[in-house]
């Protein structure tokens, strides 16, 4: 069969689409994905969502009946589209000055982990101490009763 599909290669094809979940993944490891960390500073906006915080709150007063999402961030993409650079720059400087704070807080944020699993384990250390101590206290009157008994 010159040029035509061959029945050999539509079964190969309907083969790999029909495997069932169980059979395609026995033998293979399911890794986990690692969870994200509550502790890690976020990203800061861009000069965009900047403009857009403010934004918001002006069309939301102008058009209190609104309730779209979509209309609000369609006029506000217009809206920045139509600004000039100068225009720009305030939300551009902030922007700015909140990647900087994030660059900062990313860098104590890096520190902690690589000084990491030692400071943690150094106040649990603590905690435990301090309950083992009142333990201590406990177990040395108990066994001053079992003395006097």
């Amino acid at each position: 069969m010159k040029g035509g599909k061959s029945k050999g290669g539509i079964k190969k094809s309907t083969d790999t689409r029909l495997k069932s979940k169980s059979a395609a993944g026995v033998g293979k490891k399911v890794t986990k994905k690692a969870g994200k960390d509550p502790n890690k500073p976020k990203r800061p906006a861009s000069a965009f969502f900047v403009f857009m915080e403010e934004f918001r709150e002006k069309y939301k007063k102008e058009h209190p009946n609104n309730k779209s999402v979509a209309a609000v961030g369609k006029a506000g993409g217009d809206k920045w589209k139509s600004l000039s650079e100068a225009e720009k720059a305030p939300f551009v400087a902030r922007a700015e000055k909140r990647k900087t704070e994030y660059n900062k807080n990313m860098q104590a944020y890096n520190k902690r982990l690589a000084e990491g699993p030692g400071a943690d384990e150094e106040e649990s250390d603590k905690s435990k101490s301090e309950v083992n101590d009142e333990d201590d206290e406990e177990d040395e009157s108990g066994e001053e009763e079992d003395d006097d008994e």
